[in-house]
C-alpha cells in the first residue's frame, strides 16, 4: 500500500491519468499486480503511474484499455499527459502545430520534429542532458501522430545541407534518419528540399522559423531562442516569414534533386565503412 497516496486529478493530465487508473483498475477488482500481469509490466510500474511517479507511454495506454475494455478512454489521454511534458514555453506552439492545415518550416541544425526519427531524436534532446529524456522523447513522437491522421497537414520542410553533415547520435543513428527522410517521399503531404551550400547566402541566415496555417484562424510564424519559443499572428510579421519562406524554397533543390543528394551523403558519409576501418586499423 506504499504506493497508494491522494491525487488531485485536476492538478496535470499526469494526475488525471494516474487517478483514473485507479478507479478503473479498483472498479474492475484488480490489484495492482494483476493488472500488470495482464498488460505485461510490474505492479510496481501500475502503482508509480496511478501516483503520478512515472509517465506512461502509448503503448502502456493502449494495453490498459484493452485489459480494463475502457473504449479507448486512456489512449485518447495519454496525449494529452504526453503534451504536458514538453517545456512549458513549447507547449502553446505544440497545440497550435496540431491543429494547423499547412506547415512550413526552414531548418538550420537539425532535422524537424516530425520527421526525426526516435534515436535521432534522443540524441538533439539529450544534448543538454535533461532529466526527462525518456518523457521528452516521448512527447516528440506523440507530436508526430498528426501526420497519421485522417487528414494530415501539409509539411513542407527546407533543410539546410549542413543538416545532412551534422552527425547527430553517431554514424548508424544518422543513417537511419536519412533513410527515414528518403521513406518519405511515399507521403503526398509531406515534401522535403534541401538548401545547399551552393546557395551562398540567403534569407535563412539569421535562424530556423515555422509558418502555420489554418482553416479558420490566422496564419503564425514562431521562431525560438535558446530560451524560449515566439509565436505571433502579427500580418506583417507573417508577411515576412511567407517572403522569406518563398525566397528559401526557390533558392533549395527540387524535391527529387533533394532527395538524390540526401541518399548520396547516406551512402557516402554514413553507408558502411567496415572495410575502410579495418584498412586503417592495419
Amino acid at each position: 500500500m506504499a504506493n497508494i497516496r491522494e491525487l488531485d486529478p485536476s492538478a496535470s493530465p499526469l494526475d488525471y491519468f494516474g487517478s483514473e487508473l485507479r478507479r478503473k483498475r479498483e472498479a474492475a477488482g484488480m490489484k495492482q499486480g494483476e493488472l500488470g500481469s495482464c498488460i505485461f509490466c510490474t505492479g510496481s510500474l501500475i502503482g508509480q503511474i496511478e501516483t503520478a511517479r512515472k509517465v506512461p507511454t502509448r503503448d502502456f495506454a493502449e494495453r490498459v484499455d484493452a485489459a480494463l475494455m475502457t473504449d479507448g478512454l486512456f489512449s485518447r489521454l495519454v496525449g494529452l499527459v504526453l503534451r504536458s511534458q514538453l517545456p512549458t514555453w513549447f507547449q502553446p506552439y505544440a497545440e497550435m502545430e496540431a491543429k494547423a492545415t499547412y506547415i512550413s518550416t526552414f531548418q538550420a541544425q537539425v532535422v524537424y520534429g516530425l520527421l526525426q526519427t526516435e534515436e535521432y531524436a534522443r540524441a538533439v534532446l539529450g544534448a543538454p542532458e535533461p532529466e526527462n529524456l525518456a518523457e521528452l522523447v516521448a512527447a516528440r513522437m506523440e507530436r508526430q501522430r498528426i501526420l497519421l491522421r485522417d487528414r494530415p497537414p501539409l509539411v513542407w520542410v527546407v533543410l539546410d545541407e549542413a543538416v545532412l553533415y551534422r552527425p547527430m547520435g553517431g554514424r548508424e543513428v544518422m543513417r537511419n534518419q536519412l533513410a527515414h527522410l528518403l521513406s518519405l517521399r511515399s507521403q503526398r503531404r509531406v515534401k522535403l528540399q534541401v538548401l545547399p551550400f551552393s546557395a551562398g547566402q540567403h534569407p535563412g541566415l539569421p535562424g530556423a522559423f515555422n509558418l502555420l496555417r489554418f482553416d479558420d484562424d490566422p496564419d503564425i510564424v514562431y521562431t525560438e531562442d535558446f530560451i524560449q519559443g515566439h509565436m505571433t499572428a502579427n500580418p506583417d510579421s507573417v508577411s515576412e516569414g511567407c517572403l522569406h519562406y518563398d525566397q528559401l524554397q526557390a533558392a533549395a533543390l527540387s524535391v527529387q534533386d533533394s532527395a538524390a543528394l540526401i541518399a548520396r551523403v547516406m551512402e557516402e558519409r554514413y553507408g558502411d565503412q567496415s572495410e575502410a576501418d579495418s584498412r586503417d586499423v592495419a
